[in-house]
């Protein structure tokens, strides 16, 4: 499956690749779609999607840890902000922004996003799919 161009647009190829119950909020799940190994999460019942790859290296970033942000306004004074929101390479620790893909020292370099939506085919069905637009 391929990407099309219509008009200016490009579409994308929709990819049901797990059920909601299956990444509960917190967890992640990496999946297989249009050949790419693709990392689902969700943060706080809000779904992202990043490529398996990590940049710097080509490390299997998904593999790696999810951490909160933490800040720091001088020595021995630091907070932890966005609780879930980074995802720490396994392999050189460099931390990525899960909503954008960015990493979060150098916001150029960054790893492949996805839109996700999450769609419920049969309104009496409870559990909707998780879809990734590739």
């Amino acid at each position: 499956m391929s990407e099309a161009v219509v008009g200016s647009r490009v579409q994308t190829q929709k990819y049901a690749v797990a059920k909601v119950s299956e990444i509960p909020p917190g967890g992640k799940k990496i999946v297989e779609a249009g050949g790419r190994s693709i990392g689902v999460f969700n943060i706080g019942g809000e779904f992202y999607a990043l490529r398996n790859v990590c940049p710097h290296k080509g490390a299997e970033l998904c593999k790696g840890q999810v951490k909160p942000y933490i800040n720091s306004s001088g020595p021995g004074d630091f907070t932890y902000e966005r609780e879930g929101e980074i995802l720490r390479c396994p392999w050189h620790a460099y931390e990525f922004d899960i909503k954008t893909g960015c990493m979060i020292v150098d916001p150029v370099m960054r790893t492949k996003s996805y839109e996700v939506t999450v769609e419920k085919f049969d309104v009496t069905v409870e559990d909707g799919e998780v879809v990734v637009h590739v």
